[in-house]
């Protein structure tokens, strides 16, 4: 009989060691490299899923001839799906492992992308939102962790680093990916979410077969006490770092969530590739930022990613109330630097903070405060655009993401103290 995989101290962090079988025979695991890019690549899927139904929702508009202000509740629904999520089953897997939790999150959003196949109106979507909203919550902390640990030992910080920008860049993949399918696939739904089932059957596989990286512990029903924890060691970073969470998720809700709705009422364009566009590209540009900027020292690179998102979004506002399609671009690929670089570099300052068996922990208190920034301003301009209007409701959005950059600017310009 196979026993569990047995999981040594190395210099601070912990490190995978398949245990024998009763017969010697040791259990087939994949190799830490392997198990690493399988399961960023797991991780990938789970963010193009997040990306994908956003250029669909005109199209169902569309088609079902719903209010529009529907389309905002089935975007809010997940991040409060999501958001709930998090503070239940945040920390689960640095109690009963990383592997059970991811398994069982992918096979949830194997359920999500089923539902928005057959959906038969906007209620079924709104309601594959949350089941999807739930795989992503119990899934989003527990990958990022993953990812440090599996990460090689002199290369923690590409896990931090893979763990920030595969939600960033999934998001944009997936996005156009589904743009292109509007545009030019005769069912795009069909494609879109059949194609992503099978992304998240073949994740199941590679997380089964990848080694566990944390001990089971006590206290795993605890655990699921709603609670936001942060380890001592970062709690003061992660105090200055809400800020930065504010305005680079606030900005992602603003092209995530109101982009196509900008193009239809503002510049009256029904384009799926541009609705897939102008989702993708903050993120797809940010995603690149982040990988590029790894090495680059985290604090300054924060400060930088600040200045960018408030030039960023200058421009894009600016676009948005002349009427000016290019200059929206502009704005949104500046922005979407800094969303990509400020956010990963905060994650590499925070990861090495906690030790393994609260990393969970840490990340679903990150993802916890980035996706209340996400979710919640973007609910209250949907209610807002339907007393105030589209344009004067994007602009004071823009006005409040440039209010958090600066704040965050200054918090991160200052140096800590030790």
């Amino acid at each position: 009989m196979t026993t569990a995989e047995e999981t040594l101290p190395t210099g601070g962090m912990l490190a995978v060691r398949p245990a024998r079988s009763a017969g010697g025979d040791r259990p087939r695991r994949l190799r830490p490299a392997a198990a690493f890019a399988g399961t960023a690549l797991a991780f990938v899927a789970v963010a193009l899923a997040v990306g994908a139904p956003s250029p669909l929702f005109v199209l169902y508009e569309q088609q079902w001839g719903f209010q529009p202000w529907l389309l905002t509740v089935a975007f809010a629904i997940y991040a409060v799906t999501l958001l709930i999520t998090l503070l239940i089953a945040g920390s689960l897997s640095d109690h009963i492992g990383r592997r059970p939790v991811l398994i069982g999150a992918l096979a949830l959003q194997v359920v999500a992308m089923l539902i928005f196949l057959f959906a038969p109106d906007i209620g079924w979507i709104i309601g594959a939102r949350s089941v999807q909203g739930v795989a992503t919550g119990a899934a989003m902390s527990t990958f990022t962790a993953a990812l440090v640990e599996l990460a090689p030992e002199r290369q923690k910080k590409l896990g931090a680093t893979i763990g920030s920008t595969a939600p960033v860049g999934g998001i944009a993949i997936g996005a156009f990916l589904t743009g292109l399918a509007v545009q030019f696939v005769p069912q795009p739904t069909i494609v879109v979410f059949v194609a992503l089932a099978l992304l998240f059957a073949a994740g199941i596989v590679v997380i089964a077969v990848s080694p566990e990286t944390v001990e089971r512990r006590p206290g795993a029903v605890r655990s699921l006490i709603p609670r936001l924890f942060v380890p001592r060691a970062a709690r003061a970073e992660f105090a200055r770092a809400i800020p930065l969470f504010l305005a680079t998720w606030m900005l992602a809700g603003l092209f995530i969530g109101l982009s196509p709705s900008i193009l239809h009422g503002v510049f009256h364009l029904d384009s799926g590739l541009l609705n897939g566009a102008i989702v993708a590209v903050p993120p797809a540009v940010g995603a690149v930022a982040a990988l590029l900027l790894t090495r680059a020292p985290a604090r300054i690179t924060a400060v930088w990613a600040m200045a960018a998102i408030l030039v960023g979004v200058a421009l894009a506002a600016v676009g948005i109330g002349a009427g000016i399609l290019a200059l929206l671009f502009v704005g949104a690929t500046i922005a979407g630097g800094g969303f990509g670089a400020g956010f990963a570099a905060v994650l590499r300052i925070l990861a090495p903070l906690a030790p393994n068996d609260q990393r969970a922990e840490l990340f679903a208190g990150v993802f916890l405060v980035s996706y209340l920034a996400y979710g919640v301003p973007a609910l209250v301009a949907g209610e807002l655009i339907t007393t105030i209007g589209l344009l004067p409701t994007v602009l004071g959005y823009a006005a409040a993401i440039a209010v958090a950059s600066v704040v965050a600017l200054v918090v991160q310009a200052i140096k800590p103290r030790r």
